[in-house]
């Protein structure tokens, strides 16, 4: 019988960072999808700058910015006439290495992501369906339909599902998934095209006509439209074609299209599950949470709790760590999860209302107020942080402990950066480690050396004091980054009290 230490369903990219990095820590993943190729349309266009950080630890980043394509601006459009812009090029600059929008398709990253994943040896099996699975004792017993028809049983210790809004195995857990469906019908559109719109930069309609957003792509003239339908053509969903679309956003935006590569329509919901763990089976991606397209924020939430659940996965699978660290893959994810989708949930609603009040708060207060928000610097930074994902953290949780300058345990760890160097370097490796800002004690490099423990001390510049960091204390960083303590003090038992405390043996493996 095939066994796999984790059985991954679904190779959207959720799926595949969750299998890359297991893979990388040296745990045998299994990953089917029942589709028979990758996808060739996406909607998923914006990697995040969180995204890119975290990438760089399998050395992904830079591929992705070779490849993609970095927004310079938005620019907002009423009545057939730019109105506003918000520049975007540098919009987080001292922040992270990726201060800028990022856009690099989902269809591409997944090819990306599978180059990647086979240099392990892991290929995705295609024409592989899930039909069901129950758990058995130490693992989990899976039953699969092959490519050639043929069920086979397989076993497995932990199951991973990344298969989407229609989970199978979100409803063979039971589940719950609570939320709402919106009115409207979206579609995508790739196209070959001209105009003022194809400068490289995004646009976006704000008129009373139907919403749409032409998000550039890195070949020249090539876009994908992202636009509503409504009216009475929203309930012919299934069949509409592109030349259905409604031309009035189109026209406004002075749209010439040349040629059309693809079209597809889907419908917008914004749900989260009750749970994300039952035993030894977790929802990851849209099987877990979905929401609105508003601030591209669904495929890098996804990539998230993959990262987040594979280094907890690795450990306890590797024997560095009790089983119950994985408990707080849920406590983490699912609380950002539910305050993602109340937020896309208010800026979608904003963008797409209809009604007189919609029109004059779009087409009138937003195109007087964006321009306003774009030349103060600190509303800049606030839009930044927030649709970076870099504020993200696991503030008062159960592996957060702490506080130093101005990081809380939980926090990512600020980047700081200047002639010297870079912090953010060694986070390349894929394992617990400390960092000091300024002077440590003996015991400190004494203990982290006894336990393996990579201890990097960085000598005091004013660059640490500009991105919060405390000095002559120190940080205890998971392998995903986040800050795991915070501390003033430079005592290791403090280190040693928290990984008793957790059972975690982070040296278990370490070189």
């Amino acid at each position: 019988m095939h066994r796999s230490d984790v059985l991954i369903i679904g190779a959207g990219p959720t799926g595949l960072v969750l299998a890359l990095w297991l893979s990388k820590l040296g745990i045998r993943v299994r990953i089917i999808d029942k589709t028979s190729a990758p996808g060739t349309t996406s909607r998923a266009l914006a990697v995040q700058a969180r995204t890119l950080e975290l990438y760089r630890q399998l050395g992904l980043a830079d591929a992705i910015v070779q490849r993609g394509h970095r927004v310079a601006a938005a620019n907002f459009w009423v009545k057939g006439e730019p109105v506003a812009s918000l520049p975007l090029s540098r919009v987080g600059e001292g922040l992270t290495p990726y201060a800028f929008l990022e856009i690099f398709p989902q269809d591409e990253h997944e090819r990306l992501l599978i180059e990647r994943l086979e240099t392990f040896g892991i290929r995705v099996e295609r024409d592989t369906e899930l039909l069901g699975f129950e758990e058995t004792g130490d693992g989990i017993t899976a039953t699969l339909r092959l490519a050639d028809g043929q069920q086979e049983t397989c076993q497995a210790c932990y199951l991973a599902g990344c298969d989407g809004a229609r989970s199978l195995v979100r409803k063979t857990l039971d589940t719950g998934f609570p939320g709402g469906t919106y009115q409207q019908i979206f579609y995508v559109a790739d196209v070959l095209a001209s105009g003022p719109t194809f400068n490289g930069e995004l646009h976006m309609d704000l008129d009373e006509a139907d919403f749409l957003a032409v998000f550039p792509l890195a070949a020249e003239g090539r876009a994908r439209l992202i636009g509503t339908v409504r009216d009475e053509r929203a309930e012919q969903a299934e069949t509409l074609r592109f030349e259905d679309v409604s031309r009035r956003a189109i026209e406004h935006m002075q749209v010439k299209i040349e040629q059309l590569n693809g079209f597809s329509t889907y419908r917008v919901h914004h749900r989260v599950a009750d749970h994300f763990r039952t035993g030894r089976a977790f929802l990851l991606g849209d099987a877990a949470h979905v929401h609105s397209p508003a601030g591209g924020q669904g495929m890098n939430t996804g990539i998230g709790d993959a990262i987040n659940l594979a280094w907890k996965l690795a450990a306890v699978l590797s024997g560095g760590a009790e089983a119950g660290l994985l408990d707080t893959y849920e406590t983490e994810r699912i609380a950002f999860a539910r305050k993602l989708v109340a937020t896309t949930d208010r800026v979608f609603t904003f963008v797409t209302a209809e009604g007189p009040m919609a029109d004059v708060l779009r087409t009138r207060l937003a195109p007087f107020l964006i321009p306003k928000m774009a030349s103060f610097e600190a509303s800049r930074e606030f839009l930044f942080r927030t649709i970076s994902q870099i504020t993200l953290n696991y503030r008062g949780m159960p592996l957060s402990n702490g506080v130093a300058g101005h990081v809380h345990g939980g926090d990512r760890l600020p980047w700081a950066h200047d002639g010297e160097g870079d912090n953010f370097e060694t986070l390349k490796c894929l394992t617990w480690q400390v960092h000091v800002y300024g002077d440590t004690s003996d015991e400190m490099i004494a203990w982290c050396l006894e336990h393996h423990l990579p201890l990097q001390v960085f000598d005091w510049r004013p660059a640490f004091e500009e991105a919060g960091l405390g000095r002559n204390g120190f940080y205890l960083l998971r392998p995903d980054t986040y800050v795991a303590i915070a501390e003033t003090c430079s005592d290791p038992k403090v280190i040693e009290r928290y990984f008793n405390h957790h059972r975690i043996r982070p040296f278990f493996n370490n070189p």
